[in-house]
């Protein structure tokens, strides 16, 4: 057995430079040598080669390098949406904004403090700031009106000013949701604006108690103005249109300029929904007490309650229910602070036990549907805020849950027809969004 033969690494070099190689062999062999070398050359103690290595150190020039300036004097614009608790100087944060005299400015002007105080969620503000931070212009929401506060920098200093949406770009949306516990949860998870919500409410409030009447399942449909500025998104406007199934029940509405040349909201049929009646006179709330007989909670006693009790915080928004004129607004014994509406038909609601009145209300001015006419409270015989609401059909109480309320006269046949080929456009967007919706499933 042939004993093997032990190399020494240092050596292999010179050994491979002494055999012949065809000029392949030779190329790869120049390749793996001067790997071998760089390796070679970095161990400790190796033996050095024959191999001549000459190092070469050439300094070279830095590279040139300029510092960016910006020399720009041209302001940029920022756009950012109200978030859920948002103050003036998060806005100002998020916008890049750093004046403090514009801070002071408009927190300490009366116009200033009333929009920060209606801030809602969702709609946009915009602003022009210079490179060093400084306000030159900013514009401010009113709540959900297309009113604005613009503040703006000129030559004389800050000045403030009132502006509208006349500049606004409107569109037309859509969105459709189903009702798994609440029409705000909904309404949520359908990104359908808050504002859209509660007119969605109201509209449906006809037909529909939200209180008690909603079911697991329910779905609705809504087409609805959206206005735009810039290409952002500020507020949302009217319901165009809109479809509710409750229960297995369709209701449908589109808002329409009848023959009086007032837009109002009507049925598939031409009912107009102006004249009907809301079942409850609260956005949202609770019934605390029903109508008919009732232990009474301060007399001890059993009596007629001739109404419905809605339970809900102090200062809540009280609407009248349909078209009225005021019959009594003041104070009435047990009642306490309360307004009497008369609607035709010889129809009466009460609304009792308010904290207040809304401003400019008086005997014999006339009042539509929806408008604020005063504030939950709890004047009079009273152990907790609440609102009592009654119906009287001729004097006579009904139970303001089940009573049946008339609606307004149809059309005639020439405008039923008229109606529904012009408002066509708008049901065609329900039989889409219940496509999309199918077609999800």
């Amino acid at each position: 057995m042939k004993a093997r033969k032990t190399r020494i690494l240092a050596d292999m070099p010179a050994r491979l430079l002494s055999r012949p190689r065809t000029w392949v062999a030779a190329g790869v062999t120049g390749m793996s040598l001067l790997g071998v070398v760089a390796a070679t050359a970095v161990v400790p103690g190796s033996v050095q080669s024959n191999l001549l290595v000459e190092r070469i150190v050439e300094s070279l020039p830095p590279p040139a390098v300029t510092r960016a300036t910006s020399t720009t004097t041209l302001p940029f614009v920022h756009y950012e949406r109200i978030q859920a608790g948002d103050t003036l100087q998060a806005l100002f944060n998020r916008l890049r904004i750093d004046d403090a005299e514009a801070l002071a400015y408009l927190s300490g002007s009366d116009a200033g403090r009333k929009a920060l105080r209606q801030l809602r969620a969702g709609r946009s503000v915009t602003a022009l700031v210079s490179p060093d931070g400084r306000l030159l212009s900013f514009s401010l929401p009113v709540g959900n009106t297309g009113s604005q506060v613009v503040v703006e920098r000129g030559d004389s200093g800050l000045s403030l000013r009132d502006a509208d949406d006349a500049d606004a770009t409107q569109m037309v949306e859509m969105r459709s949701g189903t009702i798994t516990h609440s029409l705000f949860g909904a309404t949520d998870a359908a990104g359908l604006p808050d504002n859209v919500a509660t007119q969605l409410a109201t509209i449906f409030g006809t037909w529909i108690d939200f209180h008690s009447d909603l079911r697991k399942g329910d779905r609705f449909n809504v087409v609805y103005e959206a206005i735009y500025e810039d290409g952002n998104p500020v507020r949302a406007g009217r319901i165009l249109a809109a479809e509710f199934i409750n229960n297995g029940e369709r209701h449908a509405v589109v808002l329409y300029r009848g023959p009086s040349g007032k837009e109002q909201y009507y049925s598939d049929d031409g009912q107009s929904l102006q004249e009907g009646f809301l079942r409850s006179p609260l956005e949202f709330s609770r019934v605390s007490s029903n109508f008919g007989r009732r232990l009474h909670p301060i007399h001890g006693s059993w009596r007629d309650h001739n109404g419905t009790d809605f339970s809900a915080p102090i200062g809540t928004p009280v609407m009248a229910t349909s078209d009225a004129t005021i019959e009594f607004i003041g104070t009435q014994r047990g009642f306490g602070n309360l307004i009497v509406l008369k609607h035709r038909n010889d129809i009466t609601t009460h609304y009792a036990h308010l904290n207040g009145f809304a401003k400019g209300l008086a005997k014999g001015k006339a009042v539509s549907q929806g408008d604020l006419i005063g504030y939950v409270g709890c004047t009079g015989w009273c152990t907790g805020p609440h609102l009592h609401y009654e119906v009287r059909l001729k004097d006579v109480p009904a139970d303001p849950m089940t009573v049946a309320l008339p609606m307004a006269d149809t059309f005639n046949d020439k405008q039923l027809a008229a109606f529904k080929h012009n408002t066509a456009h708008l049901r065609q967007r329900f039989a889409l969004l219940n496509y999309e919706l199918a077609s999800a499933r």
